[in-house]
């Protein structure tokens, strides 16, 4: 069962945990910032790194399992994980750089964050609201597509 996702939603959503593990850690023990090393652009390309490597050994066991419809994601091509984990990597600094003012997203090159506040936060949500909608309603579109395609044959 070969997939023709180009963008993995799986390894975006774990890019971005593992981003805000670091800041559950800082929190939990009362660091003076919340958002540092994994919330830079240098430190978020890592953690994407890290998801994609998981990814090739973690796939290689789930082979090995019978055919579970929850591993449907063993069959992802290796590109679409690392595009899924960049730009979940990615778009999660971006926004918290928008959000909150302890970021400092292009350390070690620069310990400033030129966008805070660029928009108002509630702007910010909305935009992300709307951006959800949007994408429910594609992928909503693109099974219904996929279903009756398959329904053809």
């Amino acid at each position: 069962m070969a997939t023709r996702s180009s963008v993995s939603f799986l390894s975006f959503c774990a890019a971005n945990v593992l981003i805000d593990v670091e800041s559950l850690y800082n929190m939990v023990t009362h660091q003076p910032r919340v958002h540092t090393f994994l919330h830079t652009y240098v430190g978020s390309t890592l953690a994407a790194a890290v998801i994609v490597l998981a990814f090739v050994p973690a796939r290689g066991l789930a082979m090995k399992l019978p055919r579970w419809p929850v591993l449907a994601w063993r069959h992802l091509p290796l590109r679409a994980v690392a595009l899924g984990a960049m730009l979940g990597a990615w778009s999660h600094v971006l926004l918290d750089s928008i959000m909150h003012s302890d970021i400092t997203p292009w350390a070690p090159f620069s310990e400033t964050n030129g966008m805070y506040l660029l928009i108002p936060v509630r702007a910010l949500h909305m935009a992300c609201l709307v951006a959800g909608l949007v994408a429910l309603a594609w992928w909503v579109l693109r099974s219904n597509n996929s279903l009756e395609r398959s329904r053809e044959r």
